[in-house]
């Protein structure tokens, strides 16, 4: 099962897998960077709360813009982040989009089942 995540995680995300920029536990690599792996844990926990909570669709897309901000002027500048902020900005992002893809499905359904 590790074998798995391990890789297939590194695909469905698009990682880089970069050590420098990854967590590590017992001296073992994450399958994914510090970033992937806040998406990640956003995604799973939209996931769990969806249906007892979700923010409005504005809230939503404010939380895309910390990630936003943070790996372009990562790329654009010298400017380093860490991966603690990584994770948080991934985490943020990954609640957000998560949020706006959930809702999208669940608008797109109603849409239909009204035509009908």
């Amino acid at each position: 099962m590790r074998g798995f995540f391990y890789r297939w995680l590194p695909i469905f995300f698009g990682c880089h897998c970069r050590a420098e920029r990854s967590f590590f536990l017992n001296g073992k690599q994450f399958p994914i960077c510090a970033r992937c792996t806040g998406e990640l844990v956003g995604i799973l926990l939209l996931g769990f709360t969806y249906a007892m909570y979700h923010p409005p669709i504005v809230y939503a897309l404010i939380f895309l813009i910390p990630m936003i901000l943070d790996g372009g002027i990562q790329l654009l500048t010298t400017y380093e982040s860490t991966n603690i902020r990584r994770f948080l900005t991934g985490l943020f992002f990954g609640y957000g989009l998560f949020n706006l893809f959930l809702a999208s499905i669940i608008a797109t359904y109603w849409f239909g089942y009204h035509m009908v």
